[in-house]
């Protein structure tokens, strides 16, 4: 059991409140209707029924619904009395949920007690290593943020710390780390993930909010760019939508032709949020993200959000850190099934297995 994990343990602990039977504090009746009967906020484990007292306090509620996320699970009319029910939340992923109370009264107007549940997940990680079975040279002045394999090429995306317009998007030889193309932008932008779906290599930028899009052959920049909010990270795709990364334990999939927001998932383990996720890649049906600052790598259900697997990539950070930056850079070649690490300003990059 690693520091990591004990500074996590406790971190949650003292955040996440277990189910209780009533509130801590008495409840005044003549300012709300209707209320959870428990403190705060809710914990419980992906699988498990949650027991639910809700007290009612007034009696001219017309309607009182329970509505998780987006879906209303129960309806009642004109509840005179405290009601019990049990929520079943397998299906709905893990990670922070919305769920409410919305009290409709005799008059017309409503009232609402929302709280949190904090779904965690009911496996715990699998550890794996990932051995170095194969070295590359990889260009030490490269502030690599994204790796990609797309017909059998090499691509690779890079930041700009130093603000000296150093942001490109590269096809690399695999062989020599030499740059065979690139394209860059100006100091303004910084890069980071990068992805290729049908043709188009997407990259996005760090704080600029920005998506470029450039022909995967020839790097030439498209005239049409993407816009979100938030921070960019990471990026890559399942062959159906862009999945993003921002640096939180949230991974959001993305309509490739427009960039809207298709689904958003967290990413949980069975103690809580992994987050700083960064660099991804899509592999075999599962996801894989650098933690950044950690020599670890994530594999994650992208359907649920659970983390299966801590890869140990310790053995290549010290190979390929000599005096550069962190991990980050995983791909994937599916023409060869083989996979490869490097991080930024690393010296090398690495073929690796996962066992």
């Amino acid at each position: 059991m690693n520091l990591n994990f004990l500074v996590r343990v406790a971190f949650l602990l003292s955040l996440v409140f277990i189910v209780q039977s009533c509130k801590n504090d008495p409840v005044d009746s003549d300012k709300i209707p209707v209320s959870f009967a428990f403190s705060d906020n809710l914990s419980t484990v992906y699988g498990q029924s949650v027991p639910l007292k809700i007290q009612v306090l007034e009696k001219d509620i017309s309607k009182l619904e329970l509505v998780f996320e987006d879906s209303v699970f129960q309806t009642w009319t004109n509840p005179q009395s405290d009601v019990e029910f049990t929520i079943n939340l397998t299906g709905f992923g893990v990670g922070a949920k919305s769920i409410k109370l919305v009290a409709q009264l005799a008059d017309g107007t409503e009232h609402v007690d929302q709280r949190i549940v904090r779904i965690l997940s009911d496996i715990s990680p699998e550890s794996k290593t990932a051995k170095i079975v194969n070295t590359y040279p990889h260009n030490s002045t490269s502030f690599t943020q994204g790796l990609e394999f797309y017909n059998n090429i090499l691509y690779e995306s890079t930041g700009d710390p130093n603000r000296t317009a150093a942001t490109m998007v590269a096809q690399v030889e695999l062989e020599t780390g030499k740059i065979i193309n690139k394209n860059g932008l100006d100091a303004s932008f910084f890069g980071e993930g990068i992805t290729i779906m049908d043709g188009i290599l997407y990259q996005l930028t760090w704080t600029q909010q920005k998506c470029f899009m450039y022909d995967s052959k020839t790097l030439e920049i498209k005239s049409k760019e993407f816009t979100y909010t938030g921070e960019g990270w990471g990026l890559a795709n399942d062959g159906k939508n862009l999945i993003m990364s921002d640096g939180t334990e949230r991974l959001v999939f993305r309509d490739p032709k427009n960039f809207q927001v298709v689904k958003t998932i967290e990413v949980y383990d069975n103690v809580g949020p992994r987050s700083k996720l960064n660099e991804l890649e899509y592999i075999d049906g599962k996801l894989y993200a650098n933690v950044w600052m950690l020599d670890i790598i994530l594999e994650i259900d992208p359907e649920t959000g659970k983390v299966l697997a801590e890869i140990d990539a310790t053995s290549a950070a010290a190979l390929g850190r000599s005096g550069g930056d962190v991990l980050n850079g995983i791909a994937h070649n599916p023409s060869n099934k083989k996979t490869y690490l490097t991080g930024k300003y690393w010296s090398k990059l690495f073929e690796v297995v996962i066992e």
